[in-house]
């Protein structure tokens, strides 16, 4: 018998296998994307379960103690379940906590520190990588369904907010040169996807750390900076959702490309507060901007506009004064899409010390109080496209119909369009609705005739 070729012996070799867990925002899951993307390129096969994994890596969410509280109880769930554990992500940058709790993890890293995860993987788990064998997609690994992407233009951040630690733990701002994002992003688009979530810790001060470097890419010249990102992934012909934007005054500049449909009517604005004298506690940036003028001068320019914005209540010193600011500013502003969460101490965040504690109980009612609130706004909202005909993107496809977007939904944060008679209809295709009800959240649609 023939001795077997390097190849097929290659080809019967046992390749590694890694289990992967992925905790916390876009920004995190982006990151898990480019660890298994490189793991793939090595050779390593990815674990559906503990158990058939050799190491499982966590990526680990510290943002508030809910987020603290599920990471370190899912690392226990990985040691107890595998027991070769490497830990990384924004919970990384306290190593001391981690340890503290589970002190046999194999390595602890710190957020967006790709190099020394792989290090430590190759240290407890060596590659065995053969490169006419181990294929991997130009787009990469991906954790998001085939038809939408979220593309992350820098890390960190140079605010200074007094609740967010974000800055100790994943540094100051750092952009990604246009040319770059421009280049994944076309990537991307070849291979099917059809929506792109722009994210990064702040999308509005995109370039300033690289004092606006222009690039080149398709033969034109753009400058690393928030408008010409826009402009330029504007020409792709998919979805371009922008998440994370500043009410800073350039924002005003990507309006007239929403109104032309060259990128998706939808800012994702966190405001967090309605009152002047919070939002200066809140120390947060652009807080002196006539924001309900700018959103009326928005509206005014692009009537289709989607805001979605999250707020806190019950921040330190928050008197009952500026909890009726709030409410009266939410009336006021008519956002499509709102969220809110009660403030929760994180350690390290200067906001714990500026002022008295709101009780949890009131927290509580004020919570209640305020998504009351945006719940009527929301619904008085939606029952106005009843009638009208939108071109949705389709998620889902089940015995009980279809589960779509519209330009203004983003994925599993928004609401969406269910369709009840989904025949012919597939994930990831476009359809083409007329809007028949709509409740406090989600409109309901039927398929016009294609």
């Amino acid at each position: 018998m023939n001795s077997p070729t390097p190849r097929r012996a290659a080809a019967r070799r046992r390749s590694p296998k890694i289990g992967f867990v992925s905790l916390g925002c876009a920004k995190a899951l982006v990151d898990s994307e480019r660890i298994l993307t490189t793991l793939r390129a090595e050779g390593y096969e990815i674990s559906p379960s503990y158990e058939r994994a050799e190491l499982v890596v966590v990526n680990t969410c510290g943002f508030i103690d809910a987020a603290i509280d599920e990471s370190l109880q899912t690392i226990g769930e990985a040691l107890e379940h595998n027991g070769r554990v490497i830990v990384t992500g924004c919970l990384g940058a306290r190593p001391e906590r981690i340890l503290e709790r589970h002190p046999h993890v194999l390595k602890v890293t710190g957020p967006h520190d790709y190099g020394a995860v792989l290090a430590a993987i190759h240290e407890h788990l060596p590659p065995q990588h053969d490169p006419f064998l181990d294929l991997v997609p130009p787009q990469g690994i991906r954790l998001t369904p085939r038809h939408y992407a979220y593309l992350k233009v820098a890390e960190g951040c140079n605010n200074s907010c007094s609740f967010c630690i974000i800055p100790a733990l994943r540094g100051r701002l750092v952009s990604r040169p246009i040319d770059q994002v421009l280049t994944e992003a076309e990537r991307l688009v070849t291979a099917g996807v059809k929506e792109l979530l722009v994210i990064s810790q702040d999308t509005s001060a995109y370039g300033a750390d690289l004092r606006y470097r222009g690039a080149e890419w398709r033969g034109n010249a753009y400058e690393s900076r928030f408008i010409d990102l826009a402009r330029a992934l504007g020409t792709l012909g998919v979805w371009v959702r922008l998440h994370y934007v500043y009410p800073y005054p350039h924002v005003d500049e990507v309006i007239g490309l929403m109104a032309e449909r060259r990128v998706l009517p939808y800012l994702d604005i966190p405001f967090q507060h309605g009152s002047p004298s919070v939002l200066k506690r809140m120390r947060r940036p652009a807080h002196a901007e006539n924001v309900l003028e700018r959103i009326r001068q928005w509206r005014r320019q692009c009537p289709d506009l989607t805001l979605r914005s999250t707020f806190i209540v019950g921040f330190p010193g928050e008197t009952d004064a500026e909890f009726e600011e709030l409410l009266q500013w939410l009336r006021a502003a008519q956002l499509d899409r709102v969220g809110c969460f009660k403030y929760s101490p994180v350690e390290g965040a200067s906001a714990n010390t500026i002022a008295a504690h709101v009780p949890g109980e009131l927290q509580q009612e004020r919570y209640e109080r305020f998504m009351e609130c945006a719940a009527a706004i929301s619904a008085q909202r939606l029952q106005r496209r009843i009638g009208q005909r939108l071109r949705v993107l389709v998620d889902t496809v089940g015995s009980d119909g279809a589960v779509a977007r519209s330009e203004a939904d983003a994925p599993e944060i928004d609401g969406v369009v269910r369709i009840a008679a989904a025949a012919g209809l597939a994930p990831g295709e476009w359809a083409d609705v007329e809007v028949t009800a709509a409740d406090t959240y989600d409109l309901h649609a039927r398929t016009l005739p294609r």
